[in-house]
């Protein structure tokens, strides 16, 4: 008989997506960004990386990608069928700070991409990239080139390519920085649209109080280099988080909250504690 308490065990393990243990990263150049960072993320959370410049979110991210190595420590995939790099199969798609878009090929062809790396004919995914990019508002631009789109319409494609092949977890590296505010709200609020929807969990890196306040329900705060977690904020919320919760005294009182630890978290690296 398993008693409750195994039980229990057994389901939290079983709704870690990803999990870092004691994670450090020294680069080449003797920058140690990232010291014995510890992280677990559940199924279906939206969380925020928050931190000052230079902080290690992106490093962190990179190395939960596999895109980057850990000097020490390990990152888990309780759940995942593991392929021989060590990353979890078809699990994860990234969205980056710029949209890295092919400009020689179609909207279709970019989102095309990571289906075509795996194998899949072209015809076969047509479907899969329509729905992909119908998600996010882009279905009728299949054949239009990243020249001819908008800088928040290219991020879009961007995002539509990472969803392309349905992954579990999606990281997300400050993709909206670099945008005006208008279209960094639209986009906002689609991307918290998609993760309602299909219920897929997400890692989103930004150094903004407020986008993080508004997006995640749960927000993971880094000091200074060498960056690891300083606090850890569950953001919770009845209300419906649209353009009158950004005007909301919740949202306000959310976002001093965050303001809050994110200064001790600078305080703290001041200090080199």
């Amino acid at each position: 008989m398993i008693e409750p308490a195994a039980r229990s065990a057994d389901a939290a393990q079983e709704r870690l997506v990803v999990s870092m243990r004691h994670v450090s990263k020294l680069f080449s150049n003797g920058t140690l960004a990232l010291k014995d960072m510890n992280l677990d993320v559940r199924r279906g959370e939206f969380l925020s990386l928050l931190g000052p410049s230079g902080c290690g979110k992106s490093t962190a991210l990179r190395i939960i990608a596999g895109l980057g190595s850990a000097s020490s420590g390990n990152i888990d995939w309780p759940s995942s069928r593991i392929n021989a790099r060590g990353l979890p199969e078809g699990d994860v798609g990234f969205v980056f700070q710029e949209p890295t878009l092919m400009p020689w090929a179609t909207v279709l062809d970019n989102v095309y991409l990571p289906l075509r790396l795996n194998g899949v004919s072209r015809s076969a995914a047509r479907p899969r990239i329509m729905e992909s990019l119908a998600s996010v508002g882009l279905a009728d631009f299949e054949k239009s080139y990243p020249r001819e789109l908008s800088g928040g319409m290219k991020m879009r494609v961007s995002i539509a390519r990472a969803l392309v092949t349905k992954p579990r977890l999606l990281l997300m590296d400050e993709p909206f920085a670099a945008l005006d505010e208008i279209t960094r709200q639209k986009l906002n609020d689609d991307v918290l649209r998609l993760w309602r929807e299909t219920s897929i969990t997400v890692i989103f890196v930004t150094h903004s109080v407020f986008e993080s306040a508004f997006l995640s329900n749960r927000i993971v705060v880094m000091r200074a280099r060498p960056g690891q977690v300083c606090a850890d904020l569950s953001i919770q919320t009845a209300a419906m988080r649209d353009a009158n919760y950004r005007t909301s005294e919740e949202y306000r009182a959310t976002t001093d909250r965050v303001s809050r630890a994110l200064q001790e978290a600078i305080m703290l690296g001041a200090q080199g504690k």
